[in-house]
């Protein structure tokens, strides 16, 4: 592992724990030139998943682009980076559960809305503002309803 600070190749690990979800592992490294500490995540390589774009084009399953969009729509929102990481990891175990080879971006855009109604209105509105591409006020108006009608769902489900 390269040091992020002076690119040397040797580094030794000084801790490693599992992850909450138990999905990655944190490994704290130090350099053996010039004894910087940095972390790296380690994960298990899962089969290939394709998303289907909306032009037809394929491309391997980004999650990244998952948690770009996260990051948006919790900008200035109560959520640290981890609490956002924590729902990306939720959507990609749902996705990989089903066992998809396959899904559509616009599948994988209903996951992150559904994850979200979850957590935060505010940033539920946010991404479905972009994901919705909304036109005007009706459009606007008819999501807030889903949401609303998603929290009574949820109450009714809990009681």
């Amino acid at each position: 592992m390269k040091c992020p600070r002076c690119s040397y190749s040797g580094s030794r690990v000084v801790d490693s724990r599992p992850s909450d979800d138990a999905t990655t592992i944190r490994r704290r490294r130090e350099c053996e030139e010039c004894n910087y500490r940095f972390t790296t995540y380690e994960r298990l390589e899962l089969t290939p998943l394709l998303v289907v774009k909306k032009n037809g084009d394929r491309e391997e399953f980004d999650r990244t682009k998952i948690l770009r969009g996260i990051h948006r729509a919790f900008e200035k929102r109560p959520f640290s980076a981890m609490e956002q990481e924590e729902i990306v990891n939720r959507i990609e175990q749902q996705i990989r559960s089903e066992g998809y080879r396959e899904i559509s971006s616009g599948d994988i855009g209903e996951y992150v809305m559904n994850e979200l109604a979850h957590v935060d209105d505010v940033a539920y509105i946010r991404f479905a503002s972009v994901y919705r591409e909304f036109k005007d006020i009706n459009v606007f108006m008819e999501e807030m309803q889903n949401l609303g009608d998603k929290r009574d769902e949820k109450e009714d489900n809990n009681d």
